[in-house]
Protein backbone atom coordinates (compact mmCIF):
# COMPACT_ATOMS: atom_id res chain seq x y z
CA UNK A 1 0.00 0.00 0.00
CA UNK A 2 2.65 2.28 0.59
CA UNK A 3 3.44 2.81 -3.36
CA UNK A 4 0.25 4.48 -3.86
CA UNK A 5 1.19 8.08 -3.66
CA UNK A 6 -0.36 9.04 -7.03
CA UNK A 7 -3.58 10.83 -7.48
CA UNK A 8 -5.51 8.53 -9.33
CA UNK A 9 -5.73 6.64 -5.59
CA UNK A 10 -7.87 9.43 -4.08
CA UNK A 11 -10.13 10.06 -6.68
CA UNK A 12 -10.98 6.38 -7.88
CA UNK A 13 -11.07 5.47 -4.29
CA UNK A 14 -13.44 8.24 -3.90
CA UNK A 15 -15.61 6.69 -6.42
CA UNK A 16 -15.26 3.02 -5.42
CA UNK A 17 -16.93 4.55 -1.80
CA UNK A 18 -19.86 6.03 -3.45
CA UNK A 19 -20.49 3.04 -6.03
CA UNK A 20 -20.35 0.98 -2.64
CA UNK A 21 -22.10 3.12 -0.92
CA UNK A 22 -25.58 0.93 -0.29
CA UNK A 23 -23.87 -2.05 0.17
CA UNK A 24 -21.85 -0.27 2.66
CA UNK A 25 -24.42 1.72 4.29
CA UNK A 26 -26.59 -1.33 5.37
CA UNK A 27 -24.13 -1.94 8.20
CA UNK A 28 -23.15 1.44 8.93
CA UNK A 29 -24.77 2.22 12.69
CA UNK A 30 -27.42 4.97 13.33
CA UNK A 31 -25.93 8.14 14.71
CA UNK A 32 -27.74 11.18 16.61
CA UNK A 33 -27.63 14.04 14.65
CA UNK A 34 -25.21 16.71 15.40
CA UNK A 35 -25.64 19.47 17.85
CA UNK A 36 -25.41 22.95 16.62
CA UNK A 37 -22.59 23.45 18.40
CA UNK A 38 -20.77 21.00 16.71
CA UNK A 39 -21.27 22.25 13.53
CA UNK A 40 -20.80 25.89 14.07
CA UNK A 41 -17.26 26.54 12.85
CA UNK A 42 -16.74 29.85 15.27
CA UNK A 43 -16.92 26.87 18.31
CA UNK A 44 -14.85 24.70 16.79
CA UNK A 45 -11.31 24.32 18.47
CA UNK A 46 -8.53 25.80 16.22
CA UNK A 47 -5.75 23.67 14.55
CA UNK A 48 -2.36 24.42 16.06
CA UNK A 49 -0.02 24.99 12.55
CA UNK A 50 3.04 22.77 12.79
CA UNK A 51 6.01 24.84 10.31
CA UNK A 52 7.69 21.87 7.71
CA UNK A 53 9.75 22.22 5.08
CA UNK A 54 9.36 19.33 2.39
CA UNK A 55 12.33 18.81 -0.26
CA UNK A 56 11.93 20.99 -2.93
CA UNK A 57 14.20 20.96 -6.56
CA UNK A 58 15.11 23.02 -9.35
CA UNK A 59 16.04 22.32 -13.19
CA UNK A 60 17.24 25.52 -14.79
CA UNK A 61 19.09 26.71 -18.34
CA UNK A 62 19.79 30.03 -19.23
CA UNK A 63 15.48 30.96 -19.21
CA UNK A 64 13.74 27.99 -18.27
CA UNK A 65 13.28 27.03 -14.49
CA UNK A 66 11.42 23.74 -13.69
CA UNK A 67 10.42 23.09 -9.92
CA UNK A 68 10.18 19.75 -8.53
CA UNK A 69 8.11 18.99 -5.45
CA UNK A 70 7.13 15.58 -3.54
CA UNK A 71 3.62 15.95 -3.01
CA UNK A 72 1.56 14.22 -0.11
CA UNK A 73 -2.16 13.46 -1.41
CA UNK A 74 -3.89 13.28 1.86
CA UNK A 75 -2.47 15.19 5.09
CA UNK A 76 -3.84 15.64 8.73
CA UNK A 77 -4.94 19.18 8.94
CA UNK A 78 -2.57 21.48 10.86
CA UNK A 79 1.12 21.12 8.65
CA UNK A 80 2.48 24.15 6.95
CA UNK A 81 4.28 23.48 4.32
CA UNK A 82 2.95 26.44 1.66
CA UNK A 83 5.70 28.92 2.70
CA UNK A 84 9.39 29.92 2.16
CA UNK A 85 10.57 28.59 -0.45
CA UNK A 86 8.05 26.64 -1.40
CA UNK A 87 5.68 29.23 -1.74
CA UNK A 88 8.16 31.48 -3.40
CA UNK A 89 8.67 29.00 -6.48
CA UNK A 90 5.35 28.31 -6.90
CA UNK A 91 4.60 32.72 -6.84
CA UNK A 92 7.36 33.23 -9.47
CA UNK A 93 6.36 30.05 -11.53
CA UNK A 94 4.14 30.80 -14.96
CA UNK A 95 1.90 27.27 -14.67
CA UNK A 96 1.13 24.39 -12.31
CA UNK A 97 2.07 20.82 -13.57
CA UNK A 98 0.15 17.65 -11.30
CA UNK A 99 0.04 14.34 -11.75
CA UNK A 100 -3.07 15.16 -13.46
CA UNK A 101 -6.05 17.13 -13.67
CA UNK A 102 -9.18 15.40 -12.23
CA UNK A 103 -11.79 15.32 -14.79
CA UNK A 104 -15.61 16.23 -13.60
CA UNK A 105 -16.94 13.50 -11.69
CA UNK A 106 -19.55 12.05 -14.01
CA UNK A 107 -16.47 11.63 -16.10
CA UNK A 108 -14.69 9.51 -13.32
CA UNK A 109 -17.29 7.31 -12.51
CA UNK A 110 -17.86 6.24 -16.27
CA UNK A 111 -14.10 5.63 -16.31
CA UNK A 112 -14.42 3.80 -13.11
CA UNK A 113 -17.45 2.18 -13.99
CA UNK A 114 -15.34 0.57 -17.56
CA UNK A 115 -12.02 -0.30 -15.54
CA UNK A 116 -12.60 -1.00 -11.96
CA UNK A 117 -15.51 -3.21 -12.10
CA UNK A 118 -15.50 -6.86 -13.62
CA UNK A 119 -17.01 -7.14 -16.66
CA UNK A 120 -17.48 -10.99 -16.69
CA UNK A 121 -19.79 -10.69 -13.39
CA UNK A 122 -16.83 -12.74 -11.32
CA UNK A 123 -17.12 -11.47 -8.09
CA UNK A 124 -14.06 -10.39 -6.39
CA UNK A 125 -13.63 -12.81 -3.47
CA UNK A 126 -13.96 -16.05 -5.82
CA UNK A 127 -10.69 -14.77 -7.47
CA UNK A 128 -8.78 -15.31 -3.92
CA UNK A 129 -8.09 -18.59 -2.34
CA UNK A 130 -9.24 -19.16 1.29
CA UNK A 131 -6.30 -17.77 3.38
CA UNK A 132 -6.18 -14.56 1.33
CA UNK A 133 -10.79 -14.00 1.60
CA UNK A 134 -9.43 -14.15 5.26
CA UNK A 135 -7.32 -11.72 5.26
CA UNK A 136 -9.59 -9.39 2.93
CA UNK A 137 -12.70 -9.86 5.02
CA UNK A 138 -11.26 -9.75 8.07
CA UNK A 139 -10.02 -6.08 7.39
CA UNK A 140 -13.44 -5.34 5.80
CA UNK A 141 -14.69 -5.77 8.94
CA UNK A 142 -12.12 -3.64 11.17
CA UNK A 143 -13.32 -1.10 8.32
CA UNK A 144 -17.42 -1.35 9.71
CA UNK A 145 -17.57 -2.66 5.61
CA UNK A 146 -20.05 -5.80 4.66
CA UNK A 147 -18.05 -8.28 3.30
CA UNK A 148 -19.97 -8.13 0.25
CA UNK A 149 -19.41 -4.55 -0.64
CA UNK A 150 -16.60 -4.42 -3.26
CA UNK A 151 -17.35 -7.97 -4.80
CA UNK A 152 -18.34 -5.87 -8.02
CA UNK A 153 -14.87 -4.53 -8.35
CA UNK A 154 -11.49 -5.46 -9.77
CA UNK A 155 -9.09 -6.46 -7.06
CA UNK A 156 -6.75 -3.30 -7.94
CA UNK A 157 -9.56 -1.02 -7.32
CA UNK A 158 -10.84 -2.77 -4.06
CA UNK A 159 -7.26 -2.38 -2.77
CA UNK A 160 -7.23 1.66 -3.20
CA UNK A 161 -10.65 2.01 -1.49
CA UNK A 162 -9.34 -0.06 1.35
CA UNK A 163 -6.88 1.93 1.02
CA UNK A 164 -8.45 5.27 1.27
CA UNK A 165 -10.73 3.77 4.26
CA UNK A 166 -8.27 3.40 6.46
CA UNK A 167 -6.79 6.37 5.90
CA UNK A 168 -9.58 8.45 6.30
CA UNK A 169 -10.30 6.71 9.15
CA UNK A 170 -6.98 7.22 10.74
CA UNK A 171 -7.46 11.38 10.48
CA UNK A 172 -6.03 11.73 6.76
CA UNK A 173 -7.92 13.93 4.34
CA UNK A 174 -7.95 14.65 0.79
CA UNK A 175 -8.85 18.11 1.42
CA UNK A 176 -5.69 18.89 3.55
CA UNK A 177 -3.37 17.47 0.65
CA UNK A 178 -1.05 18.99 -1.34
CA UNK A 179 -2.58 18.63 -4.80
CA UNK A 180 -6.22 20.79 -3.26
CA UNK A 181 -4.27 23.75 -1.50
CA UNK A 182 -1.79 24.21 -5.45
CA UNK A 183 -4.71 23.87 -7.26
CA UNK A 184 -6.96 26.50 -5.18
CA UNK A 185 -3.57 28.47 -5.04
CA UNK A 186 -3.25 28.36 -8.84
CA UNK A 187 -6.98 29.38 -9.26
CA UNK A 188 -7.00 32.18 -7.25
CA UNK A 189 -3.72 33.66 -9.09
CA UNK A 190 -5.11 32.30 -12.60
CA UNK A 191 -2.07 30.34 -12.82
CA UNK A 192 -3.05 27.62 -15.84
CA UNK A 193 -3.19 23.97 -14.75
CA UNK A 194 -1.62 20.69 -16.86
CA UNK A 195 -1.33 17.20 -15.99
CA UNK A 196 1.42 14.77 -16.63
CA UNK A 197 -1.09 12.48 -17.48
CA UNK A 198 -5.15 11.76 -17.62
CA UNK A 199 -7.34 9.69 -15.70
CA UNK A 200 -7.83 6.89 -18.53
CA UNK A 201 -4.08 6.57 -18.48
CA UNK A 202 -3.64 6.27 -14.69
CA UNK A 203 -7.03 3.70 -14.51
CA UNK A 204 -5.65 1.97 -17.29
CA UNK A 205 -2.02 1.34 -15.09
CA UNK A 206 -3.82 -0.60 -12.77
CA UNK A 207 -6.33 -2.20 -14.96
CA UNK A 208 -3.39 -3.77 -16.99
CA UNK A 209 -1.74 -5.86 -14.14
CA UNK A 210 -2.46 -9.15 -14.40
CA UNK A 211 -5.08 -10.43 -11.64
CA UNK A 212 -2.42 -12.14 -9.50
CA UNK A 213 -0.43 -8.74 -8.83
CA UNK A 214 -4.00 -7.37 -8.44
CA UNK A 215 -4.74 -9.79 -5.57
CA UNK A 216 -1.31 -9.67 -4.30
CA UNK A 217 -1.53 -5.70 -4.12
CA UNK A 218 -5.40 -5.84 -2.19
CA UNK A 219 -4.25 -8.69 0.10
CA UNK A 220 -1.32 -6.72 0.87
CA UNK A 221 -3.13 -3.69 1.67
CA UNK A 222 -5.19 -5.64 4.00
CA UNK A 223 -2.69 -7.11 5.93
CA UNK A 224 -0.98 -3.32 6.44
CA UNK A 225 -4.84 -2.39 8.05
CA UNK A 226 -3.77 -2.45 11.66
CA UNK A 227 -0.47 -0.32 10.73
CA UNK A 228 -2.15 2.32 8.22
CA UNK A 229 -1.74 5.13 10.77
CA UNK A 230 1.94 4.68 12.05
CA UNK A 231 3.69 3.79 8.78
CA UNK A 232 1.99 6.82 6.67
CA UNK A 233 2.44 8.90 10.35
CA UNK A 234 6.03 8.16 9.93
CA UNK A 235 5.68 8.66 5.90
CA UNK A 236 4.79 12.40 6.49
CA UNK A 237 7.05 12.71 9.20
CA UNK A 238 9.99 12.49 6.72
CA UNK A 239 8.86 14.47 3.71
CA UNK A 240 8.03 17.06 6.34
CA UNK A 241 11.70 16.92 7.29
CA UNK A 242 12.72 16.37 3.83
CA UNK A 243 14.36 13.40 4.77
CA UNK A 244 14.21 11.61 1.22
CA UNK A 245 16.22 8.95 1.92
CA UNK A 246 14.71 7.27 4.43
CA UNK A 247 11.26 8.10 2.58
CA UNK A 248 12.73 6.04 -0.21
CA UNK A 249 13.94 3.12 1.80
CA UNK A 250 10.42 3.00 4.13
CA UNK A 251 8.42 2.35 1.21
CA UNK A 252 10.26 0.43 -1.07
CA UNK A 253 10.06 -1.76 1.75
CA UNK A 254 6.09 -2.60 1.42
CA UNK A 255 6.67 -3.02 -2.81
CA UNK A 256 7.24 -6.82 -2.62
CA UNK A 257 6.18 -7.02 -6.53
CA UNK A 258 8.69 -5.70 -9.30
CA UNK A 259 5.72 -5.87 -11.60
CA UNK A 260 4.09 -3.29 -9.48
CA UNK A 261 6.84 -1.36 -9.03
CA UNK A 262 7.46 -0.86 -12.39
CA UNK A 263 4.28 -0.16 -13.70
CA UNK A 264 3.42 2.73 -11.08
CA UNK A 265 6.65 4.04 -10.61
CA UNK A 266 9.78 3.10 -12.86
CA UNK A 267 8.06 3.09 -16.33
CA UNK A 268 6.09 6.36 -15.33
CA UNK A 269 8.92 8.40 -13.65
CA UNK A 270 10.77 7.98 -16.90
CA UNK A 271 7.69 9.23 -18.82
CA UNK A 272 8.13 12.31 -16.59
CA UNK A 273 11.61 12.96 -17.13
CA UNK A 274 11.51 12.93 -20.52
CA UNK A 275 8.74 15.47 -20.27
CA UNK A 276 10.58 17.70 -18.52
CA UNK A 277 13.72 17.66 -20.71
CA UNK A 278 11.04 18.42 -23.58
CA UNK A 279 10.01 21.56 -21.84
CA UNK A 280 13.12 22.63 -21.03
CA UNK A 281 13.40 23.68 -24.61
CA UNK A 282 10.44 26.36 -23.06
CA UNK A 283 11.06 29.26 -22.00
CA UNK A 284 9.23 30.17 -18.63
CA UNK A 285 8.89 28.87 -14.88
CA UNK A 286 7.06 25.75 -14.33
CA UNK A 287 6.29 24.25 -10.35
CA UNK A 288 5.44 20.50 -10.66
CA UNK A 289 4.24 18.37 -8.20
CA UNK A 290 4.03 14.80 -8.15
CA UNK A 291 3.62 11.94 -5.29
CA UNK A 292 7.06 12.00 -3.19
CA UNK A 293 7.47 8.76 -4.04
CA UNK A 294 8.22 9.68 -7.80
CA UNK A 295 11.05 12.03 -6.26
CA UNK A 296 12.72 9.29 -3.66
CA UNK A 297 14.92 6.35 -4.31
CA UNK A 298 17.20 5.11 -7.30
CA UNK A 299 14.47 5.39 -9.86
CA UNK A 300 13.51 9.03 -8.60
CA UNK A 301 12.50 11.35 -11.79
CA UNK A 302 15.68 13.24 -10.68
CA UNK A 303 18.12 10.09 -11.01
CA UNK A 304 16.61 10.11 -14.16
CA UNK A 305 17.42 13.47 -15.28
CA UNK A 306 21.48 13.19 -16.50
CA UNK A 307 20.52 10.83 -19.11
CA UNK A 308 19.25 14.15 -20.45
CA UNK A 309 21.85 16.52 -19.70
CA UNK A 310 19.73 17.96 -17.05
CA UNK A 311 20.57 17.83 -13.05
CA UNK A 312 18.35 18.79 -10.67
CA UNK A 313 19.32 20.18 -7.29
CA UNK A 314 18.09 21.09 -3.69
CA UNK A 315 16.10 24.39 -3.46
CA UNK A 316 17.83 25.58 0.22
CA UNK A 317 15.35 27.20 2.45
Amino acid sequence: MRHCWNTVWIATASCAMALAAPAMAQSAPTEAPASVEALDPVKAPPVTVKDVDPALWVVKDADTTIYLFGSVHLLKPGLGWFDDGVKTAFDASDQLVLELVEPPAAEVQALFGKLAMDQQGKTLRSKMNDADRAVYEAALGKLGVPATALDPFDPWAAGLTLSLLSMQKSGFDPNSGVEKQLTAAASVSKKPIAGLETMAFQLGVFDALPEAEQVQFLVETAKEIDDVSSTFDKMVDLWAAADTESLGQLMNEGLTSRTLYDALLTKRNANWAKWISAKMAQPGVTFIAVGAGHLAGSTSVQALLPAYGLNATRVAY
